[in-house]
């Protein structure tokens, strides 16, 4: 078993190398260009259409569900145990520079995900049951020149996501029901509770997923949050020295220190990037699988949405536990292996081990009650897309039974093979996108051109206004 989860690991670690980085970041920053980087030049008005419209409804467009519940759905996935588990894990073998890179991938890859989003709502379509529906395997079926290639990555890219869903449903069950633990509750109990609450939601569809997320990702996003600034106030003297190891380690070997073991440049890189993916979901084409439901008036004006969604996510979630863990010392107290417990720690550390742990168990049972919600959802249209209506039905039972095994599941070898499936699916999806570049470009251009859509817009060509 030990020769199978060190070849499971060696190949994740190379994929998540220069093939990945260059893909990642490469095409981020190709898109970025293309874009002429946008997500920094329009970041207010784009703050204003999100964080200022969150409960506002849309006066025009066709769609399922609101552009808020749509990215509360796309949030609830990227806001679960990457956020609370995922960083700790980063920390643990990549070092606190890990945590530089995350914010590297999450900057560039605003880019990626605004692309994909652009793509989803464009080549979008009404299934049988009268829901919009669009993610990867539409986009690049539909929009690339060549159908072949088109078809191939498309086939690809939904295969290997729907396979990658089950490690990822088990990562999520293993992180909370190791964190879960930590209080006396038995992993399987944890286990059985979230199959139950998963089973209520998904099978109300994407309108209830929409009205359950919309108001569990903000009240517990905001929980989190608030926690995290007060352990941070209160190890305010440790603040300068975490973000030292930060950058120091982002660019330099960081030295074994207690239960860490020492990382070189390369794991920090990796692991970085590899986490910053799983936890923003920039390239995956998983967020166009939410948005394609939403009701827009033009792709653009949803797409800032995976903006937000990075912004919370990474830029704020992530950085909050990744300060918290090391201001508090304890990724140097505990041994990578038991990674997951590092922010239940940090949090007892605080608020003492009854009402430390109460809160950090509470909060990763939400987040990854609602990160795995939509993720078998993601799981049930990748499915339709490629076998039917009765494959989605059938997969949805698959994806319950996945949350029981991961209670019973190995923490690196998950990750591992989780990063290995991750990567299958992000290739011929980023590919598939660079290569639709120029559709995305022109589709931000005649936003950006027309005054309907953008008030600071000075000329509009009437021709070319998009047809929601």
């Amino acid at each position: 078993m030990e020769t199978f989860i060190n070849g499971i690991t060696s190949i994740s670690d190379w994929l998540w190398g220069p093939p990945l980085m260059i893909l990642l970041v490469g095409g981020g920053i190709i898109l970025s260009i293309n874009l002429k980087f946008f997500q920094i030049r329009y970041l207010p008005f784009i703050l204003k259409q999100t964080f200022g419209k969150m409960f506002s409804k849309p006066s025009e467009g066709s769609g399922t569900i609101t552009p808020f519940q749509a990215a509360c759905s796309a949030l609830a996935s990227t806001v679960g145990a990457a956020n609370i588990v995922g960083v700790p894990v980063a920390i643990s073998f990549g070092g606190p520079g890990a945590v530089f890179w995350m914010w590297v991938v999450a900057i560039i890859g605003q880019a990626t995900k605004f692309s994909e989003i652009i793509l989803g709502i464009k080549y979008r379509e009404k299934n049988k049951e009268g829901e919009y529906v669009g993610g990867p395997v539409y986009y690049l079926k539909k929009g690339l020149k060549n159908k072949h290639l088109g078809t191939i990555l498309a086939t690809m890219c939904s295969f290997c996501f729907m396979i990658e869903i089950i490690p990822s449903i088990s990562t999520q069950s293993l992180s909370v029901c190791q964190t879960v633990e930590t209080i006396g509750v038995p992993k399987i109990v944890t286990a059985i509770i979230v199959t139950l609450l998963v089973a209520l939601v998904v099978y109300g569809g994407i309108k209830r997923i929409g009205q359950v997320t919309e108001k569990l990702v903000p009240i517990m996003a905001l929980v989190f949050i608030l926690c995290s600034i007060i352990i941070i106030i209160c190890n305010i003297d440790k603040l300068p020295h975490a973000f030292g190891l930060i950058f120091k380690g982002a660019f330099t070997p960081v030295a074994a220190a207690g239960g860490f073991g020492g990382s070189a440049i390369a794991q920090t890189l990796r692991w970085g990037v590899a986490r910053g993916t799983y936890s923003n979901e920039a390239g995956m084409g998983s967020a166009p699988i939410a948005h394609a439901a939403a009701v827009t008036d033009h792709p653009v004006r949803q797409a800032f949405w995976g903006i937000f969604e990075i912004i919370v996510d990474t830029l704020l979630i992530c950085t909050l536990t990744a300060v918290a863990i090391i201001t508090t010392g304890v990724w140097t107290e505990i041994d990578s292996s038991n990674a997951a417990s590092m922010p239940s720690a940090a949090f007892q550390h605080t608020f003492g081990d009854a009402i430390g742990g109460g809160i950090v168990s509470i909060s990763l049972l939400l987040f990854v009650l609602s990160t795995i919600i939509v993720i078998v959802y993601y799981c049930e249209k990748q499915a339709e897309a490629l076998f039917g209506l009765t494959a989605s039905k059938i997969i949805r039972l698959v994806c319950l039974f996945a949350i029981i095994y991961g209670a019973i599941g190995d923490l690196q070898l998950l990750f591992s093979l989780l990063d290995i499936l991750l990567a299958l699916v992000v290739i011929p999806n980023i590919i598939g996108v660079l290569a639709m570049r120029k559709e995305v470009t022109e589709l931000k251009e005649e936003f950006f051109s027309n005054p309907k859509y953008y008030p600071g817009a000075k000329t509009v060509n009437k021709d070319e206004s998009f047809k929601a």
